[in-house]
């Protein structure tokens, strides 16, 4: 028999590692499930295996779909088994429907559903871990799940009203940059030809856009291009650094228009994660740990971690989030109300109910702000090329008319 080397996490979450003789891998799988041991990697001399980790193509709203439906046949009494065979089965995503097989084949091995989906962090966060596994020990899953499915809809919801914000901008500057580049590039050119053999005085405008449409036809242009994607890809790789991502996302949060509706969704997010975290059982810290490693932005992550600290040396949660300097006074005043009168799950889910109405007035204000700026811009920058080389011809008009 050959021996197999693993690697795993036992039912205390620990890691673990050692050898095992076995047949094969699923044998292998099932004396580790024995053992209470969820392996993560497994090889056999010298080749590799490790246990696949899906999540590239599954989306927030698949995921909202299926724990609707998961909590909705735990409800009607099914068993957890047969619930994920069913959902499993009727899952038209082939990557989604591998992740649910297994984490079936895990709980039917003897594994908790919370450790099965352990195994997939790409599409079970820790914030869905710790909530099944909250649901498991108070023996309210069905409830746990319906509270997930509508974290995950609100949450769907709210980078839907992000992505129709950014949608426009980008599209108009993208046809005004595609349609620029196209009449320097091509337009231009023909005009300059033309405009030499007519020996015509040119004015100061078409000067500056033949100059234009000559530099970018060289090979300066290209290497324009070349440093604008090398420093696109520099910016990616530094703000992929704690310190880049600081420095960056502390510029997104000052920038006018922008930075206000980022903080508002970061308040939505963090009160709407924090709040049904608390409502399944999860204990604060932790929940503050979650909250803090899922708020989307690095200046309100290290404000949580600075609020979790204080919190463990005793303080209440609504001081530090007031030293903070991140949320708005209105927060932490809820939130100590919310301490004072034990209903802190509550204030959290009112909080977030302000906050991501909040987010979708921003959105319209900023749409609203943004579209005649566009206009203008798309107009002034198009039109002016356009204009400028036409000035020449109508000098030259001007003088055949005088002549």
């Amino acid at each position: 028999m050959p021996v197999f080397t693993y690697r795993g996490t036992d039912r205390a979450g620990a890691s673990v590692s050692g050898e095992m003789t076995a047949a094969n891998k699923a044998e292998l799988q099932n004396l580790l499930r024995r053992q209470q041991i969820t392996a993560t990697k497994m090889s056999e001399k010298g080749k590799e295996f490790n246990l696949p980790t899906f999540g590239g193509g599954i989306d927030s709203k698949e995921l909202a779909i299926f724990t609707r439906q998961f909590s909705v046949m735990i409800d009607a009494g099914l068993p957890l088994v047969q619930c994920l065979e069913i959902l499993a089965s009727q899952q038209e995503n082939p990557v989604f429907q591998k992740v649910l097989t297994g984490t079936r084949a895990s709980v039917e091995g003897g594994t908790t559903l919370s450790a099965a989906m352990k195994q997939y962090p790409k599409v079970f966060d820790a914030l869905f871990v710790n909530m099944v596994e909250a649901g498991e020990t108070g023996g309210i899953l069905d409830t746990i799940l319906q509270r997930l499915a509508g974290y995950i809809e609100k949450d769907v919801k709210l980078k839907r009203a992000v992505k129709s914000a950014m949608v426009y901008p980008v599209g108009v500057l993208s046809v005004a940059g595609g349609v620029i580049i196209l009449l320097l590039w091509k337009v231009v050119p023909v005009f300059s030809t033309l405009f030499a053999g007519l020996g015509v005085d040119l004015p100061l405008p078409t000067k500056i856009v033949i100059n234009l449409s000559n530099f970018i036809g060289s090979i300066y242009g290209f290497m324009i291009v070349v440093f604008a994607a090398g420093a696109g890809f520099a910016i990616k790789t530094w703000y992929a650094t704690p310190q880049g991502r600081l420095v960056l996302d502390s510029l997104l949060l000052k920038i006018m228009l922008v930075g206000p509706l980022l903080r508002k969704i970061a308040v939505a997010r963090f009160t709407r994660t924090l709040g049904t975290l608390i409502a399944s059982g999860v204990p604060i810290l932790e929940g503050l740990d979650i909250t803090a490693r899922t708020a989307g932005n690095a200046v309100i992550e290290q404000a949580l971690l600075k609020v979790r600290k204080s919190l463990e040396e005793g303080k209440t949660l609504s001081d530090p989030l007031k030293d903070a300097n991140v949320f708005p006074g209105m927060v932490t005043q809820m939130i100590a109300v919310g301490e004072q009168t034990g209903a802190m799950d509550a204030m959290l889910s009112k909080i977030a109910d302000f906050y991501e109405e909040e987010v979708d007035a921003a959105v319209k204000d900023l749409l609203t702000a943004l579209e005649p700026i566009m206009i203008v811009f798309l107009g002034t920058v198009v039109g002016g090329v356009v204009i400028s080389l036409y000035l020449p011809l109508f000098s030259l008009i001007g003088k055949l008319s005088g002549k």
